[in-house]
């Protein structure tokens, strides 16, 4: 095959768009004859499926104990004080406390069969938000970079991946991918404002560029790289006029409301107003869930925050027509024990969790997998870490079999193993 410069798309500032140098591509091959029109079709329909898709990831930091959320066992010993509610869905009853989510569970897929072997906070946070468990040879990159990778907007000046809180970082995908981190939602962030003009930020740009050219030609060249890439992504939000997408100020009151004035409630609002603006990925963080004392009335406390977040976050993308290209994930590093310890609390879990999807072609109002009477195992359908991931790269459109190089040299995969739960999808 081959392309004249006629027949590849033009450079912008930000580069060749993905979807025009797939048609580039796409009509140089037919004329080659290396790609039939069938293929043409489903490489264009995959990218088609790819536009515009963005994940907003509500990570519950501790272990969110499973049956005070989507898993009650009222009646037996297990199951303490809490009582099921009904939803909006007729047989599916959740934990009290979640009023609001129950309101919109026909929009909600529920898996209550999540199994894992990870019970270390640490161990099972970096496995959660990257694939693999903790190596000492490798910092692997987030599950967040690696989608941003393959779906982020070319045209977007704001970061791809943004989250409220600490997370996990790009790894050896690099600083394009880290996480731009919000400590206040709905505050614009520090030092997005530029201190002198555009014209003069430019030209102190330009001197500091022909200073690193010096440092470059004396063997720094990598360092000067990274650095570079890290002031143009700084660069590009300082002069945006995107950045108004964190702050949530001029919307409506009774939407804040609905969110609650909380800083869970605020983080969920931001994150819809970023992925309106074309954020690839973006994790609003609640800490608080390790509940190894004083196990119930912190469930209440932390229920009434989040409860009314989520369920706003899902009506508000929904009435927006954002809802199908937006995936909604609810999860944590795992559950609690079904016994209530001595101290009233409950410990950590791996064995059985659950976790909550909306959005993003999920269909909603159904519970995948069981766990047992006594919440203790898995009794239908278990699914694993590898089976969740490949579930929402299947929702978001990205090859979780893509294979990127480590700094050691061995191929890795986003998701390795693991099927995609085609029943969130039927």
């Amino acid at each position: 095959m081959h392309l004249t410069r006629h027949d590849l798309p033009r450079l912008s500032h930000r580069g060749v768009s993905r979807r025009s140098f797939v048609h580039a591509i796409s009509a140089g091959a037919v004329a080659a004859g290396t790609l039939s029109f069938r293929d043409v079709l489903s490489l264009q329909a995959s990218e088609l499926r790819r536009q515009g898709r963005s994940m907003i990831l509500l990570w519950m930091a501790g272990g969110p104990s499973q049956l005070e959320t989507f898993d009650p066992k009222p009646g037996h010993a297990n199951g303490g004080p809490t009582q099921a509610i009904e939803t909006s869905v007729p047989g599916i009853h959740i934990a009290n406390g979640w009023e609001r989510t129950a309101q919109v569970m026909d929009q909600i897929a529920l898996i209550r069969s999540m199994t894992n072997k990870e019970g270390n906070h640490q161990r099972a946070t970096y496995q959660m938000h990257t694939g693999y468990v903790p190596s000492g040879s490798v910092k692997h990159p987030s599950f967040a970079a690696c989608i941003a990778e393959q779906i982020k907007n070319a045209e977007l000046e704001l970061p791809s991946v943004v989250s409220v809180g600490p997370t996990q970082g790009a790894g050896f995908l690099g600083v394009e991918y880290e996480p731009f981190v919000v400590q206040n939602p709905g505050e614009m962030p520090r030092n997005v404002a530029s201190p002198v003009s555009e014209a003069r930020l430019q030209q102190r740009l330009g001197l500091f560029g022909k200073l690193e050219d010096q440092f470059a030609q004396r063997g720094g060249q990598t360092v000067v790289e990274n650095q570079r890439q890290l002031y143009d992504n700084a660069t590009g939000i300082v002069l945006s006029d995107q950045t108004r997408a964190f702050d949530i100020s001029n919307e409506p009151q009774d939407l804040r409301a609905a969110y609650g004035d909380t800083e869970f409630g605020r983080g969920c609002l931001m994150a819809r107003r970023l992925v309106e603006t074309g954020v690839s990925f973006v994790e609003v963080r609640k800490n608080g869930w390790d509940t190894h004392i004083e196990h119930f009335d912190r469930l209440g406390k932390l229920s009434a925050e989040v409860d009314p977040a989520m369920a706003a976050l899902i009506t508000d993308l929904k009435q927006r027509g954002l809802l199908e290209k937006t995936l909604v994930v609810w999860m944590g590093e795992f559950g609690r024990t079904p016994k209530v310890s001595a101290r009233g609390g409950r410990d950590h879990y791996p064995r059985v969790f659950n976790v909550a999807l909306a959005g993003g072609g999920i269909r909603g109002g159904q519970v995948i997998g069981a766990s047992s009477e006594d919440g203790s195992a898995v009794q239908d359908r278990p699914v694993s870490v590898p089976d969740l991931m490949c579930s929402m790269c299947h929702s978001l459109g990205v090859d979780a079999r893509h294979e990127h190089i480590s700094p050691l040299g061995r191929p890795m995969k986003v998701v390795d193993g693991g099927e995609v739960v085609d029943e969130l999808f039927g």
